[in-house]
């Protein structure tokens, strides 16, 4: 086979036989194409629409949950339908003691800004801003990057500090001139904290990326004292450990919450909860059906262009019937002959196939560029691209392909004795 590559009379060959019958050559050529590059366009546009699917979930670590209580909606131990009752931080500290599926928990509090109610104020600058009550072990749910100084430590929450940090689309209303904010003290309710770290969010086709990138995060026992919360909880951001069903995790915590707070086993209603993990689930189960049929359609366009090639080189073992004949007559031996005839169908599928490969990943650039270009903001589709995995088994089953469509014609070439074939 190697010195096939290299043997000037082989391409004569090649050359001579596509020259035959060029409509003939070109059309099926051009299905091997087609096929490929419409393989390639459909895994691109796939991963981009599996991008933009995902980037809803960059802020959140997938495999978590989220709880909070609302009004007893059965009777129980005496108490009526419709009692209130809220999270406590000995609530916090049973669900870390008791449930070791648990990875981190954030006990979460909240006073969202109000419209016209300024609540945060820096000297001269007001704004209004949602505060939250938070520990530590949020960042592990709540995902987020520090871009200055840090974020909220346990120190912070053991010894009530008064300290910040906020978002960095905040800055601009309270700091002017590309003033550090690290260090300077804003005012919350009358009480002063000093800010200590700027974050910023990854996702800004979150819904609640305006609201929560406009934030401000105090250490919970600084906003539970500050906000006259007492012991008070608002809600549990909970990331459960790899390999535990978060859904099974949140039955397990809403039972302890249940017997703590003298709620009926069954009253379901009385929390209200989000599993991140089970909408992750259903949108990776999605796109896993999507890449499925994209697969199934573009292996079998492929394998139908793959087949005409078959088709081609059975017609040209028919036409080249005499000329077989004579090189065996000559000496050739049937090794020589199914090579050639291999390597004939290799170059008619492996040629195309390539350009079809590398136009599709072209395509698939230039849309990208263009969405880049007009700053296209969207969840739907985001940066198509082709895997490097996929780019290579795709050439490797059409390279197999194309061995499988010569063995056949070349097979039945050989199989001929050179009297006959010179007789024909």
């Amino acid at each position: 086979m190697e010195l096939l590559i290299f043997n000037k009379d082989t391409w004569q060959e090649i050359v001579y036989t596509i020259r035959q019958n060029r409509m003939r050559s070109l059309m099926t050529v051009f299905g091997v194409f087609w096929g490929i590059f419409m393989l390639i366009i459909l895994i691109g546009t796939g991963k981009g629409l599996q991008n933009g699917a995902y980037s809803s979930f960059e802020s959140y670590a997938t495999n978590s949950f989220f709880i909070w209580a609302r009004n007893t909606t059965k009777p129980y131990k005496g108490f009526g339908i419709g009692k209130k009752f809220n999270f406590t931080n000995d609530d916090t500290r049973v669900l870390r003691t008791t449930v070791p599926q648990i990875k981190a928990l954030g006990p979460r509090s909240r006073i969202r800004g109000e419209t016209g109610f300024n609540n945060v104020v820096y000297k001269d600058k007001t704004a209004t801003l949602t505060i939250y009550g938070d520990e530590p072990e949020i960042r592990d749910i709540n995902l987020m990057e520090i871009t200055k100084g840090r974020f909220i430590n346990r120190l912070d929450i053991e010894q009530k500090r008064k300290v910040a940090v906020i978002g960095l689309e905040s800055l601009p209303l309270l700091f002017t001139g590309g003033q550090d904010p690290i260090g300077r003290y804003i005012r919350i309710s009358g009480v002063e904290f000093q800010v200590v770290g700027v974050f910023r969010l990854p996702n800004k086709n979150d819904d609640r990326y305006e609201e929560n990138s406009k934030a401000v995060f105090l250490p919970l026992s600084s906003f539970q004292q500050t906000f006259n919360w007492g012991e008070i909880v608002g809600w549990y951001s909970v990331n459960v450990k790899s390999g535990y069903d978060a859904e099974q995790v949140k039955k397990k915590v809403r039972q302890i919450l249940a017997r703590r707070h003298h709620v009926a086993p069954n009253d379901i209603r009385a929390f209200g909860s989000w599993n991140m993990a089970a909408e992750f689930k259903k949108m990776s189960d999605l796109f896993t059906g999507i890449r499925f049929l994209i697969w199934f359609v573009g292996i079998f366009s492929l394998l139908a262009g793959i087949i005409g090639i078959s088709n081609i080189m059975l017609i040209v073992v028919k036409e080249r019937t005499g000329e077989i004949g004579i090189k065996r007559a000559l000496g050739a031996t049937p090794v020589s002959i199914m090579s050639q005839l291999i390597f004939e169908t290799l170059i008619l599928t492996s040629l195309p196939g390539y350009i079809g490969l590398v136009m599709g990943v072209g395509v698939l650039e230039i849309i990208d560029r263009i969405l880049v270009f007009l700053r296209t903001d969207t969840q739907m589709f985001e940066n198509p691209q082709v895997d490097f995995y996929a780019a290579l088994a795709t050439l490797a089953v059409l390279t197999l392909g194309g061995v499988i469509a010569g063995i056949i014609p070349a097979f039945r070439a050989v199989q001929m004795k050179p009297v006959d074939a010179l007789r024909q």
